[in-house]
């Protein structure tokens, strides 16, 4: 699965997508959050505020509670404002 990164979450994590195989503990997109925070100190402080995180599962904004398993790519992304 193709994980990508943008803005700050891809700043603080240092890479902006990278292929992941998911764990068969993985099943959503709050998992896979969990999971991604415990792979090192930049995912974590990326992904501390992990309410705000916006999860979108094959270019489909979703909740976290959104299934990712057989997913192609999974983006996470900070709140965006703008006008």
């Amino acid at each position: 699965m193709k994980v990508k990164y943008f803005a700050w979450v891809r700043e603080r994590i240092g890479v902006p997508e990278e292929e992941i195989v998911l764990p068969e503990n993985v099943s959503t997109a709050g998992d896979l959050i969990l999971w991604l925070k415990g792979r090192g100190d930049g995912y974590a402080y990326a992904l501390e505020q992990d309410r705000f995180i916006r999860v979108a599962v094959d270019q489909r904004h979703v909740t976290h509670d959104a299934p990712v398993s057989g997913a192609r790519e999974v983006a996470l992304f900070p709140p965006m404002t703008g006008g």
